[in-house]
C-alpha cells in the first residue's frame, strides 16, 4: 500500500535526509528545534549532518536493502543535494513520503531537462544547445556568438563542469576537459546581477516564498549574499511567481531554489534550479522569522509553512577553506552570527561553513 502522503507528522517523527552535507547537517539541527529527529542516509562516513543526527544510514543509493531498512526508520525523506539517483527515490515513494519526489529531481539533475522545464512554465532562459562533441561546440560558437559556456548535463556544481571557449580552436581541449560527457553551451549573458528565489509548497499545495537576494560569486563559487535584493521593482514579485510555477508544474513538496539573471534591459532569465535548500538562504537562519531549514522540515512533515518574511536586512558570507581558521575573530564580533559545519579537511574552494550580519531594517517597499 502506498504511504499517506496528506496527514501531518507529529513532533516525536523522523525526518528521513538523503546526503551526508551542510545542508543536511543544518536541516537536521532545524528539525531537532521543532522535535524531530533526523536520520541520514549517505555514503560517506563522518558527514557533516551525521555529526548532529540521531541515527546514520552509510550506505550506496543504489543499495535497495538499505534504503528499505532507512524507509522503514523514518516518517518522511527529503534531501539535502541533488546527485542522488532518481531511482533510489522510486524505492523510497513506494514505501514513505519522499518529498520532493524523483519527477522534481529528475527535472533538476540534468541540465537540458532543465532549460526545457523551465521554458515549460513560462521562465525566459539564456540561448542554448546540445552539446556531444567538439563539432557541436564549433557550431555553438557561430549560433550563440562568442563565447559560449559549456557544461556538463550533469554533476556540476561551484563551477565545476562548466569551460568558457572563446574560440574555435578551443572546442577540442574543452570537449577533453568537460570529459566528453553530454552538454549544452549557453550563449554568454551580459547580466547586471544575479539574483535568486526559495519557495516553499507544503502537502497541501500552499506555497511561500522568500523575497529575491541578489548573489556575489568569485571563481563561480558563491560568495556573499545580500538579502533581500533591492530596487528590483517588479521583477521581485515577477521572480517569486516564477518559482511557485515551477513548484506547482511539479507537484513539489519542499524547497525549490531558482538561480536568475537580471538583464540590463529588465528581464528575468533562469539558471539553475535545486530541489532542496540553497547556499543563498542561509541569511534566513539570522534575518528571517522562518529560516529555510526549519522551512523544509515543516513542508516535509506536513506542517503549516512558516512566515518567510525577512527581520531586517542581512549579509551572508560563506567561508571557503582556511578562512574558517578566522572563527575566534569572528567569534568576537557581537555582530556576526557563525555556522560552522563540521568538516575536518579544509581545501581551497571547499565551503567550510558561513557567518551572517543584520545590516539594517527592512525597507518598507520590499526593494521596489
Amino acid at each position: 500500500m502506498p504511504p499517506k502522503t496528506d496527514i501531518p507528522i507529529p513532533p516525536g517523527g523522523v525526518i528521513g535526509i538523503l546526503g551526508g552535507g551542510q545542508l543536511g547537517r543544518m536541516t537536521g539541527l532545524a528539525a531537532g528545534r521543532l522535535g524531530y529527529s533526523a536520520h541520514i542516509f549517505a555514503p560517506e562516513a563522518d558527514t557533516p549532518a551525521g555529526q548532529v543526527a540521531a541515527a546514520v544510514t552509510q550506505a550506496k543509493y543504489t543499495d535497495t536493502a538499505a534504503l528499505k531498512a532507512f524507509a522503514a526508520s523514518v516518517d518522511a525523506v527529503t534531501l539535502e543535494f541533488e546527485n542522488v539517483p532518481v531511482s533510489a527515490l522510486e524505492t523510497l515513494a513506494a514505501l514513505v513520503p519522499m518529498r520532493p519526489g524523483a519527477a522534481c529531481l529528475a527535472a533538476a539533475q540534468d541540465r537540458l531537462v532543465e532549460k526545457h522545464f523551465l521554458e515549460s512554465v513560462g521562465a525566459g532562459v539564456a540561448p542554448y544547445q546540445v552539446v556531444d562533441s567538439a563539432d557541436d561546440i564549433r557550431r555553438a560558437l557561430q549560433s550563440l556568438g562568442t563565447p559560449v559556456i559549456v557544461k556538463t548535463r550533469r554533476f556540476g556544481y561551484d563551477g565545476k563542469g562548466q569551460v568558457r571557449v572563446e574560440t574555435a580552436d578551443e572546442a577540442d581541449a574543452a570537449w577533453r576537459d568537460l570529459g566528453e560527457a553530454p552538454s549544452i553551451a549557453e550563449g554568454f549573458i551580459a547580466f547586471e546581477r544575479e539574483i535568486s528565489v526559495i519557495a516553499a509548497r507544503d502537502i497541501h499545495g500552499r506555497t511561500a516564498a522568500y523575497p529575491p537576494v541578489e548573489n556575489i560569486h568569485e571563481n563561480h563559487i558563491l560568495r556573499t549574499t545580500l538579502a533581500p535584493a533591492q530596487n528590483l521593482g517588479p521583477l521581485a514579485a515577477e521572480a517569486e511567481a516564477m518559482a511557485m510555477r515551477a513548484m506547482d508544474a511539479l507537484d513539489m513538496v519542499g524547497l525549490l531554489a531558482v538561480e536568475m539573471f537580471v538583464t540590463p534591459n529588465g528581464r528575468l532569465l533562469a539558471n539553475e534550479m535545486a530541489p532542496r535548500p540553497h547556499n543563498s538562504g542561509h541569511w534566513t537562519m539570522d534575518a528571517a522569522a522562518t529560516c529555510q531549514f526549519e522551512q523544509l522540515t515543516r513542508a516535509v512533515m506536513g506542517l503549516p509553512l512558516g512566515d518567510p518574511s525577512p527581520t531586517a536586512m542581512a549579509e551572508m558570507h560563506n567561508l571557503l577553506g582556511d578562512e574558517a581558521d578566522s572563527w575566534p575573530e569572528l567569534l568576537a564580533d557581537p555582530g556576526v552570527a557563525l555556522h560552522l559545519y563540521g568538516k575536518a579537511e579544509a581545501r581551497p574552494g571547499r565551503k567550510m561553513g558561513h557567518w551572517n550580519r543584520r545590516t539594517g531594517p527592512v525597507p518598507n517597499s520590499n526593494g521596489g
